[in-house]
């Protein structure tokens, strides 16, 4: 069995100063490190318990099976403050069938990101006698 002490997502943008912009100025993730030099240069970003990676350059956006999917501790003042970030909100905060709340919005890239608050009672938090 392999024992992950983090992981990383690399995404290849097709503008990454503008995707700079968009997960660094309107997400306000914090930047891990940054790597090489001027527009093309590379930049990581902390994400939880993990890492996002912009390098490189695309052609062409990402296939559309691509998601990621960020946990919140409140989807409704995330909303609120990414709204006043001039970030698109693509679906508003919606309890799901399932129990958690989800929001949706998107990079710049149009590559879906999920927003998801998980509620004090559900499951995944929820642990009786702990």
């Amino acid at each position: 069995m392999v024992h992950v002490l983090s992981g990383r997502t690399l995404i290849r943008p097709t503008d990454p100063e503008r995707s700079r912009a968009f997960y660094g100025g309107q997400l306000g993730l914090a930047v891990h490190r940054e790597f090489g030099e001027g527009p093309e240069r590379g930049t990581v970003y902390f994400l939880g318990g993990g890492f996002l990676e912009l390098s490189g350059r695309a052609e062409a956006p990402l296939v559309p099976s691509v998601r990621l999917w960020l946990q919140v501790a409140d989807a409704a003042a995330a909303r609120d403050e990414l709204r006043a970030a001039g970030v698109e909100i693509v679906r508003e905060p919606v309890r799901e069938p399932w129990g958690l709340i989800e929001m949706w919005i998107a990079d710049p890239d149009g590559i879906p990101i999920v927003l998801v608050e998980i509620p004090a009672d559900h499951p995944l938090r929820y642990r009786p006698g702990i």
